[in-house]
């Protein structure tokens, strides 16, 4: 995981964004928000303990990066700090214009500055914008003398941030260093925050590198190797297991040593070769054949490489290991069957 510490806020400010499609408004506050200093640290730990920085992005345009709002109004911020307000109120107004679809909730939108943050070992100031969209019931209750009162309020709950952005400010050719959380949508009206608004594709580094490997990986021997090589459940799960422990027993990647331990198959490691030219254009992205491995990334990847074979809806084969411990065949009345080798039962 990669390291960073935010500790304080140093200035603050707050607009209400309402849904444009909606018909909804946007109200635009008058002057920096004025906290207490245990108010600060409650806020600090709301917006910053849900992000897991491992999967970093940049702010990044089609054509110049500069015709990027949020990249644009934070390089001001960051040339000017004194700005944040004056800015914070250009990029609430962006926000509400890319703020159409009609299941996206208005809520408060706060702009705040961090000074002095750590990320990997570098001191760098930060930008973070958040997004509060859902209200939780709340209860009070109230002793007098020998009696208790209770009462509902309707607030935002500190352990569920709806959606964050934290700007860096680093790289900034490259359209510094972003860090996103979206705790609320997941359909359509999801890509607003990350497509509409911010703008962001996923930055180029070792988590990045490995992630797509492992995607391609997946995909290669999910849809390629039984179209092309006739190759079986058994087969694809071996595969699928050889990848991840290659992934786990390495510290770098590299394309030779994979083909040659993994694949090993001249023709497939051709085919393979093959698909992930395709790969890469298809998706519009470049993979290197070498890289530095993200134990985050593989982690993360791991987990839907599931290598289960099933069987009608009668049993379900878990294979881990070893491709010489099950045969594959068919009796002499046409049933088909797995024959499966093992030392000690647990």
């Amino acid at each position: 995981m990669n390291k960073y510490n935010i500790e304080e806020i140093s200035k603050i400010s707050v607009h209400q964004v309402g849904n444009k499609g909606n018909q909804e408004t946007i109200k635009l506050s008058n002057g920096y928000l004025n906290l207490n200093t245990e108010v600060k640290e409650v806020l600090v730990n709301y917006f910053i303990k849900p992000f897991n920085l491992n999967e970093y992005f940049n702010l990044y345009h089609d054509s110049d990066l500069a015709m990027n709002e949020v990249y644009s109004y934070a390089s001001l911020i960051f040339d000017n700090p004194e700005s944040l307000f004056e800015q914070s109120i250009n990029i609430a107004k962006h926000l509400y214009e890319n703020s159409t679809h009609p299941k996206i909730k208005g809520g408060e939108f706060y702009t705040a500055y961090f000074k002095n943050c750590e990320l990997d070992g570098e001191i760098v100031d930060a930008i973070g914008l958040f997004k509060s969209e859902n209200k939780d019931t709340f209860l009070k209750v109230h002793s007098m003398d020998n009696a208790f009162d209770i009462e509902t309020d309707e607030g935002v709950n500190i352990n569920k941030l709806d959606k964050g952005c934290l700007i860096f400010n680093t790289t900034r050719e490259e359209g510094f260093v972003v860090a996103i959380v979206d705790n609320t949508n997941k359909g359509t009206e999801a890509q607003y925050w990350y497509d509409d608004f911010l703008h962001v594709r996923q930055r180029k580094d070792k988590y990045f590198d490995t992630q797509n490997m492992l995607t391609m990986c997946k995909n290669f021997v999910s849809t390629e190797l039984p179209e092309k090589f006739d190759a079986s459940k058994a087969d694809q799960a071996d595969y699928l297991n050889k990848s991840v422990a290659f992934f786990k027993e390495n510290d770098s990647f590299d394309m030779d040593k994979f083909t040659n331990e993994v694949i090993a198959q001249p023709d497939v490691i051709e085919s393979f070769n093959s698909y992930k030219n395709n790969f890469q254009e298809d998706y519009k992205i470049e993979i290197a054949d070498n890289f530095e491995i993200s134990n985050a990334a593989v982690k993360k990847q791991s987990r839907s490489f599931k290598s289960i074979i099933k069987l009608d809806k009668n049993f379900h084969i878990y294979i881990h290991g070893n491709r010489e411990m099950i045969e594959q065949g068919v009796d002499v009345n046409g049933r088909k069957y797995y024959k499966v080798y093992y030392n000690e039962e647990h």
